[in-house]
């Protein structure tokens, strides 16, 4: 199945989509340093970015309506900064706003499905009203803004018009709030997702339920499993109530245990200045220190989100936290494996471009479960209709030979 992506990043949501059976054909991404990450990615021959096309640049200025019909599924993580706690919280009025774009895309390239995600902020009461619209102009691509008309206007001519009866293209939009560290992720990173189908797709979808969990964890760190694997000393060991028998029989107990900081990089070697040469990215960067607010993430827990930075290099939660208390910026490979990137991916430029990439990513895993689930729900629709189509044939078929009988 094709599909294109919108400000591809360093390539987490492109990587995920390329697991899940898609077959990239177009990404498009502004920075130059992620872009070059794609580039040198491909020149090394890593089989999830060959055969891409990337387009450096602003995704308003790529002719999308020479790409071919037929794309099943457009993705994409439109700028964060505009919903993001740690930004200015500007919404429809920051300039790097790019949900109409997104819209705009679809609206010409009609995809069977997309997927687009963002930062949990966007769910905020203050942006209530700009979700809604947001989540109406993904269902209604077509029904564009007049010249002069304010998003709250177009709001208000989109509501009225999603409640009548309408022949123009039209999605299924489902909105779902998630926590990577419920899908395997080694890192706590609550997200939106905005998933859509086009309203002539019988998809039958809802998003994929968790398959780990933080009473796992604390399970298996009560019972002294998860100390004994990784050969962690009793003075080292984060404290933990003994659970009841009660508690441990939770119906959580079939999830697996969170992944911890210590289950994504145990096997890395501690890094140092001059590098590994077995791992790439693997280098230590000097100066992290711990200060209210920014402490680091415990090596015995998922990773607290890693963040891209909204002024200057990015820094604060992106260190590790050892049990005496000393902290450590991550590498770019320990911040790659917390986003489940693949080890023989290369994260192209200095240690801040290089986190800023994967601060602004959509974890690899978290990626290729929602899109697996589109592409399988894809494939079942088409199924169905393939199946309705021979019942239809066989039925005309019957019915000729009962007029010619």
């Amino acid at each position: 199945m094709r599909s294109v992506e919108l400000f591809a990043g360093g390539g987490g949501l492109a990587l995920g989509t390329h697991l899940a059976g898609f077959t990239t054909e177009i990404v498009a991404e502004w920075d130059r340093w992620a872009c070059d990450t794609l580039r040198e990615n491909q020149e090394a021959g890593h089989p999830l970015v060959q055969g891409l096309d990337v387009r450096e640049g602003d995704v308003r200025e790529v002719d999308w309506s020479a790409v071919p019909e037929g794309v099943a599924l457009v993705s994409g993580g439109p700028p964060c900064q505009p919903f993001s706690g740690g930004g200015k919280g500007r919404a429809a009025d920051d300039p790097r706003d790019m949900f109409p774009a997104t819209a705009e895309v679809i609206r010409t390239l009609r995809p069977r499905a997309f997927i687009v995600e963002n930062v949990r902020g966007l769910t905020r009461s203050a942006f209530s009203d700009y979700y809604t619209y947001i989540q109406l102009r993904l269902a209604h691509p077509e029904l564009v803004s007049r010249e002069g008309e304010t998003w709250a206007e177009h709001l208000a001519r989109l509501q009225a018009e999603h409640t009548s009866v309408r022949s123009d293209l039209q999605y299924n939009v489902i909105p779902t709030l998630v926590n990577a560290a419920n899908y395997g992720v080694p890192q706590q990173r609550w997200r939106v997702f905005l998933v859509g189908f086009r309203s002539d797709v019988d998809a039958e979808w809802s998003f994929p339920e968790p398959t780990h969990s933080a009473h796992a964890l604390r399970r298996v760190q009560a019972s002294g499993e998860y100390w004994e694997r990784h050969k962690v000393r009793v003075k080292d060991r984060l404290h933990v109530e003994p659970l009841s028998k009660r508690l441990a029989e939770q119906p959580d107990a079939e999830l697996r245990p969170w992944r911890t900081v210590r289950d994504a990089i145990s096997d890395l070697p501690e890094p140092t200045v001059n590098g590994s040469r077995r791992f790439l990215n693997h280098v230590l960067q000097p100066g992290a220190r711990s200060y209210p607010g920014h402490t680091g993430s415990y090596i015995d827990a998922p990773a607290k989100a890693l963040k891209a930075g909204v002024h200057g290099v990015p820094g604060g939660e992106n260190m590790l936290r050892n049990p005496d208390g000393s902290v450590r910026y991550f590498t770019v490979r320990e911040a790659a494996r917390l986003q489940t990137f693949p080890d023989r991916y290369r994260l192209h430029g200095p240690w801040g471009e290089a986190m800023r990439q994967l601060g602004n990513a959509v974890p690899v895993m978290l990626a290729q479960i929602v899109a697996s689930s589109v592409h399988e729900h894809l494939a079942l629709a088409d199924l169905r209709a393939n199946a309705a189509a021979r019942r239809t044939l066989e039925a005309a078929a019957a019915a000729d030979e009962q007029a010619s009988a």
